[in-house]
């Protein structure tokens, strides 16, 4: 090998070896093969590889004249707070994911994983919210620069995450690392929380994104997925 070819040969190998940690691409950025969707959300794939969940454009709403609803709270509440989730086909074990996303300031979204519901007793027309996804297998939150119990990065109901890594308005990096013994969560590459799971819940299933009701709108890109890991 010649002193030129060598640093040729080095930079390809550290490409490969970049391409190999950041995994294999689990949303294709040109449709939604390998995924279905849960409940009555619009997802859909805009220019650039970003896929959008919104609600569905010019779907009228149940209280026809009378609204603003003044007296049935919770009949607007269960139409408002229905969710939509776009699950992926396949069901995973050990891995680590990255997911980039982008919403308002006080947007909220989620991660599934580990759910074999699917979102089922999250969407319309009552949902029972205490059967979402975070009570069967696990959500990591999106809540743009909310500063809660649970902000952006926590494992919902099981480990809060560290607040201030978040950048307001802008496209955020999650990377989830799910092992059997242990679910780890970095925010824009800060590990902010860390829980080792409940025993009695699955150790695989779907990877779900959330679309966390009728008025929200998240964009994702650079789905990627990592698979054979410990």
């Amino acid at each position: 090998m010649t002193p030129l070819t060598l640093p040729i040969a080095m930079i390809l190998c550290a490409s490969t070896m970049f391409a190999q940690a950041d995994g294999r691409p689990l949303f294709n950025g040109k449709n939604l093969d390998g995924w279905e969707v849960k409940g009555g959300g619009n997802w859909k794939v805009l220019g650039g590889g970003i896929l959008m969940g919104q609600a569905v454009s010019g779907a009228k709403n149940p209280f026809g004249e009378s609204w603003p609803v003044t007296l049935d709270e919770k009949r607007y509440m269960d139409w408002r707070q229905t969710q939509s989730w776009l699950y992926t086909k396949d069901e995973y074990g050990e891995f680590d994911l990255h997911v980039e996303y982008l919403t308002a300031a006080g947007g909220n979204s989620g991660i599934s994983i580990r759910d074999p519901t699917r979102g089922s007793f999250a969407i319309g027309p009552a949902p029972d919210y205490t059967k979402t996804p975070a009570h069967h297998g696990y959500e990591v939150q999106i809540l743009n620069m909310v500063k809660t119990k649970y902000p952006t990065g926590s494992l919902y109901l099981f480990a809060p995450a560290a607040f201030g890594y978040e950048r307001e308005s802008d496209w955020n990096s999650l990377d989830i690392e799910s092992r059997n013994d242990k679910i780890t969560v970095k925010l824009n590459g800060h590990e902010v929380a860390t829980h080792p799971g409940d025993p009695a819940r699955p150790k695989a299933g779907p990877i779900g994104l959330q679309l966390h009701d009728r008025f929200s709108v998240i964009m994702f890109r650079n789905i990627r997925l990592r698979q054979g890991v410990r």
